[in-house]
């Protein structure tokens, strides 16, 4: 509201005030609560510095989870806390495919767990805090909102991550594995890229995908994940099959190769046939192939529906731990 002179009416300033002071009381918060959490990561190779990141409490037991990319290979892990405090770091698990990895440090360290959000609850335009070390630059603090959830973003391995979110809160090198954090300081999210040549576009892990490879890692050492022993590829189904067959989906996975001996081979899947679902679940694609074979389907049998000639047909299958 304008008065007779043009200039914002004194109750307009003052309002608009007051919600610069609640984001700022929000952001400040939430940095409270999370930067004791955030630790600077320094990887050597050959007793060489080989690049740095950030990673984040989960324990205080010297627990704590990062990217996968930022320690994939290292020879030392270092790890530094706000405070001061160092120590050394060793993987204990790590998940390439969705790019998360677990450290343990040799001390127990003086820091807060932090809690998390479930990231299925999140959405568009919440307040989203980045907390970590870009370009050497220690505790850095970036603030934005969700930009977009659901997201789906190719690991350095090829798989689809799924559920990724897209934030506009400024990355940078070094930020990677550090938390994305809502207003209250609990973590959504671990920072993993940005679409170089765009502004504004970074991409964070889901926070329960994170605590999924966690899971995993503590309890066998990686992460589990189920094969039918097949080798497979995303073809489209032909209007003509998909009509005869009764078929709406537009694609599945064409069996070229069957593993000699593999569970696939036992059930009576042949090189050719093309896979449509897993236990009633629609496959039109390698993606939804990998996605649906996880740890719950290690050694269970499954029920795999697959076209031949044009028939539909379904084969049980057990499918056996992928290494």
């Amino acid at each position: 509201m304008l008065d007779d002179s043009g200039a914002a009416a004194p109750q307009d300033a003052n309002f608009e005030a007051q919600l610069q002071d609640a984001y700022s009381s929000a952001v400040i918060g939430a940095v409270e609560t999370a930067g004791p959490a955030v630790v600077h990561i320094g990887v050597l190779k050959g007793n060489k510095p080989a690049g740095v990141g950030s990673g984040l409490v989960v324990a205080s037991d010297g627990l704590i989870l990062t990217n996968s990319h930022v320690v994939s290979g290292a020879g030392a892990i270092k790890v530094s806390m706000a405070d001061g405090q160092k120590s050394d770091a060793r993987v204990i698990g790590e998940d390439p495919h969705s790019d998360i990895a677990v450290l343990r440090t040799d001390v127990h360290l003086a820091a807060p767990a932090l809690s998390f959000f479930d990231s299925k609850a999140i959405r568009k335009g919440q307040l989203a805090i980045a907390i970590g070390n870009p370009l050497g630059f220690e505790q850095t603090v970036t603030a934005g909102v969700v930009s977009a959830i659901g997201r789906s973003m190719r690991s350095q391995t090829g798989r689809l991550i799924d559920d990724v979110i897209q934030t506009d809160a400024a990355l940078n090198p070094g930020n990677s594995g550090g938390p994305l954090v809502d207003s209250r300081g609990r973590v959504i999210g671990i920072n993993t890229a940005v679409i170089r040549g765009a502004q504004g576009i970074c991409f964070s892990v889901a926070a329960n995908t994170a605590l999924y490879v966690l899971a995993q890692v503590l309890q066998h050492g990686r992460v589990r994940r189920a094969s039918l022993g097949i080798e497979g590829a995303t073809t489209p189904i032909p209007r003509h099959v998909a009509r005869f067959s009764g078929v709406e989906q537009a694609a599945g996975v064409r069996v070229l190769k069957t593993i000699k001996d593999g569970p696939a081979e036992a059930a009576g899947i042949q090189s050719g046939d093309l896979l449509i679902a897993l236990d009633g679940e629609p496959v039109q694609g390698v993606d939804d192939l990998l996605r649906l074979l996880n740890h719950e389907r290690v050694n269970q049998s499954v029920r795999v529906s697959l076209l031949r000639k044009g028939e539909r047909r379904d084969r049980f299958v057990i499918p056996v731990e992928r290494h």
